[in-house]
């Protein structure tokens, strides 16, 4: 097994995939044993729009993924994408969830074409806000960690037609701004978003101020003071979640 991983750099693509697919397959199945009734009776209502799901408690798939991060970590990156591609493929939550456990490990392999690679699988196999907060919390946060400049990235990301790239935008910077970073990058990609009509979009980014506001709580206040006139509600009422009873009363006041 030492001698295969080792020498997977030198794999023809057709291996990749027979890999990928053997892998996947295993987890799949796991997954599929793991499913808990309880589970599958209530994970639906946490959306509005339909979505795929084996009925699995997040600590079990955290067990799982854990399991076969064992198996890939050594790995090429490329091919651990190609798992992951494979993963998300099958349109499952939980298959999605086990990508959000893994590429986080890879973050001191990312590169900066990584996140071309990232973007394209949002667009494509990301379908709900569990996949897409799962994945760019953790693995696109940590990218901008790396490459701060790729922040400009996100803000090209604003003007998506695709709602979740959209949402992408905000929630990706939702670590780093809670620890008081980027506040001028968050205020910049919240501009950008600011009238959006989609309450997914709003519900992201007024997440992603509300988490910049653990540091910078005047600061965003005063923000949402300019903007209460053009926010939706949705947005606005996130962004305040953690501020005081009288800043809350103010900013839900309808003054104009």
């Amino acid at each position: 097994m030492h001698d295969i991983n080792h020498h997977t750099h030198n794999l023809p693509h057709s291996t990749y995939i027979t890999m990928s697919f053997d892998i996947s397959s295993h987890i799949r199945t796991e997954l599929r044993d793991a499913a808990d009734p309880a589970t599958k009776k209530t994970f639906q209502r946490f959306f509005k729009e339909e979505v795929k799901f084996y009925g699995v408690k997040t600590g079990t798939v955290g067990k799982i993924a854990q399991k076969y991060w064992k198996n890939v970590k050594s790995k090429d990156k490329q091919e651990i994408f190609q798992v992951c591609e494979d993963l998300y493929r099958s349109g499952y939550c939980e298959e999605a969830f086990v990508v959000s456990f893994w590429v986080p490990h890879l973050k001191d392999r990312f590169e900066p074409i990584d996140l071309s690679v990232f973007k394209r699988w949002i667009e494509t196999y990301i379908s709900n806000w569990a996949m897409c907060d799962g994945f760019c919390n953790h693995t696109i946060g940590d990218f901008i960690e790396k490459y701060p400049e790729s922040i400009d990235e996100l803000k090209r990301w604003t003007q998506s037609k695709n709602r979740w790239v959209r949402r992408a935008s905000a929630v990706s910077l939702i670590v780093p701004a809670k620890h008081g970073k980027y506040l001028d990058n968050v205020f910049e990609i919240t501009d950008r978003l600011l009238t959006d009509t989609d309450y997914m979009v709003q519900k992201g980014y007024g997440w992603l101020l509300k988490e910049a506001s653990r540091h910078h709580q005047n600061e965003v206040f005063a923000y949402v003071m300019r903007n209460k006139k053009v926010m939706p509600r949705t947005a606005l009422r996130y962004a305040i979640e953690l501020m005081t009873k009288n800043m809350k009363a103010d900013a839900m006041k309808k003054d104009w």
